[in-house]
């Protein structure tokens, strides 16, 4: 079974997750053949001051 971890930033909404779910779901079944109730996809809400890339903080970016 493949779980799938999904870290977005904080605001998307419940619609979008739940496309976003659909289309990841049908690529995993389509690429590794598997069911599509095998399929675990596990979204994470990040605030943007809890993320970081090039030692910037999200949050401070302009």
């Amino acid at each position: 079974m493949p779980t799938i971890n999904i870290q977005l930033f904080e605001g998307r909404t419940v619609e979008q997750k739940r496309e976003y779910a659909k289309a990841l779901t049908e690529a995993t079944v389509k690429v590794l053949g598997c069911s599509p109730s095998a399929v675990d996809i596990i979204f994470q809400d990040v605030k943007k001051s809890d993320w970081a890339s090039g030692g910037e903080l999200w949050s401070d970016k302009t």
